[in-house]
C-alpha cells in the first residue's frame, strides 16, 4: 500500500509499533518519485515487561506514542492511514486527526470471529476489534477494503470506499524455477502458513495420504512443526506422502513456491474467510505457481478452474482427493499454460503499481487532504 502511494510522488511514513528505528529510514526498492520511510513508535511493550505493564500499554496507552510522534513532526501529514487499529488506537489517532484537520483512513483487512482472538467473544481483543469495525472505522473519512464483503459492508454505511486486494511487487518476483516436471513425475504440492485460525490443513493432509497410496505425490507443509501437524491428526504419524520441513527463512519462500507444481489453500466458508483475502494466494500467483483452492473471499474473481489453478467446490477431504487426482494427470502443456496464466493474473491485478493512481485519486478526494 505504501509503495502504491509513493509511486505517484508522495512520501509515505510507515509508523510501526516496534521500538525502532527511532529515526525514519528510507525503504529501498520503491518505484516512483516518492519515498517510503520506516520508523518505530514503540507502541509494543518492551521485551521482559511485566504482565501488568504490558496490559496498561496495550489497553490504556495504545496510540499515545503514535500521536506523540505525529505531534513532533515538523509538518502535518496529508492523510493518516491506520492498518489493524483496535478501538483504543483508533480513538486516539482519530482525535488527533480531527483536531488537526487531517483525513483519517482505515485499511480494513479482517472481520475477526471470536475464536480467532484470545479470550473469545468477551475477551478484550475481540471487543476492541468489534468496536473498531462497527464504530470507529465507519467514522473515518475513507475506507480501504481488502474484499468485496468489506467494501459492500462499508458502502452500505455511507462510507467512501476503495477496494484494494493484497498487493506486492509482482514485477520484482522471479518466475521460472523448475517449472514443469516431466510426464509421470511425482506431483509436488506445497502449503505455507499457520493452520488453525483460518486454513484447514487436516483435510488436505488426509486427501494427500489417500491419493498418495496410488499416485506419486508429495505434500510439503511449511510453517508448523511436525508435532503441530501430528496434533492436527490426533497424534498419528505423518503419512508417507507428507513431509514437514517446518519454518524456513522468509527469503526462501519464493524459491520453494516457484519450484512447486501447485500451492494449496483451503478455508471454511465463513464470514471471516470471506472478509479477508489470503496473501499467500497472491504470492503463489506472482511466482507463476497455480493454486488449488476453494472459493472463499474474492478468490473466484482471479482463479478460474483449469486456468490459473484448480477449484475445489468445498473443503471436504473427498473433494480434495478428486482435485489432487485430477492435478496428477494434467498434461504438460496444460500445466505450462496454468503457470503463465497465474503470473499474468498476478501482474494484472496484484502488482502495487496497478493501484498507484486509484489510491492517489481516492486519498486526494477525501475531506482534510492537503
Amino acid at each position: 500500500m505504501a509503495q502504491s502511494v509513493a509511486a505517484t510522488g508522495t512520501d509515505v511514513f510507515v509508523v510501526s509499533g516496534e521500538s525502532g528505528p527511532t529515526t525514519p529510514v528510507a525503504v529501498t526498492g520503491t518505484s516512483g518519485s516518492g519515498t517510503v520511510w520506516h520508523v518505530g513508535a514503540g507502541e509494543r511493550p518492551a521485551r521482559g515487561a511485566s504482565a501488568v505493564s504490558k496490559a496498561v500499554q496495550l489497553v490504556v496507552g495504545l496510540g499515545e506514542r503514535t500521536v506523540r510522534w505525529l505531534d513532533e513532526r515538523p509538518t502535518r501529514p496529508s492523510c493518516v492511514v491506520v492498518y489493524g487499529g483496535g478501538a483504543q488506537y483508533m480513538a486516539r489517532v482519530g482525535r488527533w486527526c480531527r483536531r488537526n484537520g487531517v483525513a483519517l483512513v482505515a485499511d480494513v483487512v479482517e472481520w475477526y470471529a471470536p475464536h480467532q482472538l484470545p479470550g473469545g467473544a468477551l475477551g478484550p481483543p475481540h471487543l476492541s476489534a468489534k468496536l473498531a469495525l462497527h464504530h470507529y472505522y465507519p467514522r473515518c473519512q475513507g475506507i480501504i477494503a481488502i474484499s468485496s464483503l468489506l467494501e459492500h459492508h462499508y458502502r452500505a454505511r455511507g462510507c467512501r470506499v476503495l477496494r484494494v486486494p493484497p498487493t506486492l511487487d509482482v514485477l520484482g518476483v522471479k518466475t521460472g524455477g523448475q517449472a514443469i516436471r516431466a510426464e509421470g513425475s511425482p506431483l509436488d504440492i506445497v502449503y505455507f502458513g499457520t493452520p488453525g485460525r483460518k486454513d484447514l490443513l487436516t483435510p488436505v493432509i488426509r486427501a494427500a495420504d489417500a491419493v498418495g497410496r496410488t499416485t506419486r505425490l508429495t505434500l510439503s507443509v511449511y510453517g508448523p512443526s511436525i508435532d503441530e501437524v501430528r496434533g492436527l491428526l490426533g497424534g498419528a504419524q505423518l503419512p508417507p506422502s507428507v513431509r514437514v520441513p517446518g519454518r524456513v527463512p522468509q527469503q526462501d519462500v519464493e524459491d520453494i513456491v516457484r519450484e512447486a507444481d501447485f500451492s494449496v489453500l483451503v478455508r471454511p466458508s465463513e464470514r471471516f474467510t470471506h472478509a479477508g483475502f489470503p496473501t499467500k494466494f497472491v504470492e503463489s500467483m506472482a511466482c507463476g505457481t497455480p493454486v488449488i483452492a476453494n472459493l472463499t473471499s474474492d478468490i473466484g474473481q482471479y482463479l478460474k478452474d483449469g486456468r490459473q489453478g484448480l477449484v475445489c467446490v468445498d473443503h471436504r477431504s473427498d473433494e480434495l482427493q478428486r482435485v489432487l487426482r485430477r492435478a496428477a494427470v494434467l498434461p504438460r502443456p496444460q500445466r505450462e499454460e496454468m503457470r503463465v496464466a497465474a503470473r499474468v493474473t498476478a501482474e494484472s491485478f496484484f502488482d502495487y503499481r496497478r493501484f498507484a493512481d486509484p489510491l492517489a485519486a481516492f486519498l486526494g478526494s477525501l475531506p482534510g487532504w492537503r
